[in-house]
C-alpha cells in the first residue's frame, strides 16, 4: 500500500509544475474585443505589408532609373517611406500574434486552475493517510479491515489521479509551447523594431537633404508658404481654409489655361480682337485621383458621413495610427498647405490633378513644404509618438467625397 501511496508523488509534482508554468505577457498590443478582431487585424496588417513591399520595389526601381538627382532623391524618399510602412505592418502582425498567444495562455490558466483544486484536496488527504506508520495497524482493532478498505479505494482512485494529472501535464506542455512561440515572436519583434529605427533614420537624412535643397532655391517657395500661412490666419475653420486654397488653386489653373502673348500686329488700326474662352471642364475632372490610397494604415474609427455625439457630420474618415506611424501622400500632387492648424494638430493639404484636393490631419510632424511637388507615396510626416487618429478628407471642387469610393485597387 505504501508503494501505491508513493505513486501520488506524480500528481503532486504535476501541480507544482502548474504553479510554475510560464506566463505569456502582451508587449504593447492594442486591446481588441475578441480573438476574431485580432485575427482580422493580423490579416489587414499582412495585406498592408504586402502592398507596401510592392510599392517600395516599384519606387526603388524607378529611383535606380532616374537620371536627375532631384527625381532620384524624391523616389528614394518615397521608397523608404513605403519600406517603413511595410515594417510597421510586420510589427503589427507580430503584436497581433502575441495578443492571440496571451489570450490562449489566459484561457489555459483558467482551465488549469479549475483542474488543480480538486487534485490538491485529494492528494492532501492521501498524503495524510500515507504518513501513518503501517505497524500501528496491529495495535488498533479493525485496522486490518480499514487497510483493506483503503487498498480497495486506492485501486480505484490512483488510476483516476493518473488520468487527471496526465491531462494536466498535457495542458502544461501546451503552455510551454505557447511560451516558446511568444519568445520567437518577441525576438522577431525586436529585429523589426531595429530595422524600423534604421529606416526612419535614413528617411530623416533624405528629408533633411531635400529641405536644404528647397532652402537654396528660396524665393518663390517662401512666398507661397507665407501666402498659405495668411490663409490659415484668415480662415475661421478648416472648411474655410480648404475653400480659400481651392479658390487659389482654381485661379492658378485658369491663369495657366490662358493663351500665351500674341505678337503685335503690323497695322494695329486694322487688327481685330476676339475673346478666347477658357476651356470647359472635361470628363477627366470627375475621375478619381490616380493611384489614390490611404495616407496611413490602421483601423477605421469613423466613417464618411457619420455623425458624432455633438451632431457634427464627418466629411472624411478617421484612421487609428500606431505610435510614430509613417504618413504618406494619398496621391501625387502639389502641397498647398503644411503646418499646424487650430484643433487639428499639423495638417497637410495636397492639390491633385483634375480639381481634387486631399486633406490629412493629426500629424505630429510634417516633412513637406508649400509648393512642393509630391510623387507617388511621398512622405508627408508622422503620427504622434503615442499613436492617435489621423483624419483623411477628399474633395472635388470643394465638395466632400468618400475617399473609400475612389481608392485605387
Amino acid at each position: 500500500m505504501l508503494h501505491r501511496l508513493a505513486l501520488l508523488a506524480a500528481p503532486i509534482a504535476a501541480i507544482a509544475l502548474v504553479v510554475a508554468a510560464p506566463q505569456v505577457r502582451g508587449q504593447g498590443v492594442e486591446a481588441y474585443e475578441n480573438a476574431d478582431a485580432v485575427r482580422a487585424a493580423i490579416e489587414r496588417a499582412q495585406q498592408a505589408s504586402q502592398r507596401a513591399a510592392e510599392r517600395a520595389r516599384s519606387l526603388e526601381a524607378a529611383a535606380a532609373e532616374a537620371e536627375q538627382e532631384a527625381a532620384k532623391v524624391a523616389r528614394q524618399s518615397a521608397a523608404l517611406a513605403a519600406r517603413i510602412q511595410e515594417t510597421e505592418a510586420q510589427i503589427a502582425v507580430a503584436q497581433g500574434r502575441l495578443s492571440l498567444i496571451a489570450r490562449q495562455q489566459r484561457a489555459l490558466d483558467a482551465r488549469l486552475a479549475e483542474r488543480r483544486e480538486p487534485l490538491i484536496r485529494l492528494t492532501g488527504a492521501l498524503q495524510n493517510v500515507s504518513r501513518r506508520p503501517l505497524v500501528l495497524s496491529v495495535f488498533r482493532p479493525g485496522s486490518i479491515r480499514d487497510s483493506m478498505y483503503l487498498r480497495a479505494v486506492l485501486e480505484t482512485t490512483i488510476p483516476e489521479v493518473r488520468g487527471r494529472t496526465a491531462a494536466l501535464r498535457g495542458e502544461i506542455d501546451r503552455s510551454r509551447a505557447l511560451h516558446d512561440r511568444a519568445e520567437t515572436l518577441l525576438a522577431k519583434l525586436a529585429e523589426e523594431e531595429g530595422r524600423l529605427a534604421l529606416r526612419r533614420k535614413q528617411l530623416a537624412e533624405i528629408e533633411t537633404r531635400k529641405r536644404l535643397a528647397a532652402r537654396r532655391r528660396g524665393g518663390e517657395a517662401d512666398r507661397q508658404e507665407e501666402r498659405a500661412l495668411a490663409f490659415a490666419e484668415q480662415a475661421r475653420d478648416l472648411d474655410g481654409l480648404v475653400a480659400r486654397i481651392d479658390a487659389a488653386g482654381t485661379l492658378r489653373e485658369e491663369l495657366a489655361a490662358l493663351p500665351g502673348p500674341v505678337m503685335r500686329p503690323s497695322d494695329p488700326g486694322r487688327a481685330r480682337t476676339r475673346a478666347i474662352p477658357i476651356p470647359a471642364p472635361t470628363r477627366e475632372q470627375v475621375r478619381s485621383p490616380a493611384g489614390l490610397r490611404l495616407p496611413v494604415d490602421g483601423r477605421t474609427l469613423r466613417g464618411f458621413g457619420s455623425v458624432d455625439g455633438s451632431g457634427v457630420r464627418s466629411d472624411g474618415i478617421l484612421l487609428r495610427a500606431g505610435g510614430g506611424a509613417q504618413v504618406v501622400t494619398p496621391a501625387p500632387g502639389r502641397v498647398a498647405f503644411a503646418g499646424p492648424f487650430r484643433g487639428y494638430g499639423r495638417i497637410v493639404i495636397v492639390e491633385h490633378p483634375g480639381g481634387w484636393t486631399s486633406l490629412v490631419t493629426g500629424l505630429a510632424r510634417t516633412d513637406v513644404t508649400v509648393g512642393e511637388q509630391l510623387g507617388e507615396g511621398a512622405s508627408l510626416g508622422v503620427a504622434p509618438s503615442a499613436g492617435g487618429p489621423i483624419g483623411f478628407e477628399l474633395r472635388l471642387g470643394g465638395r466632400p467625397a468618400n475617399p473609400l469610393d475612389h481608392l485605387s485597387n
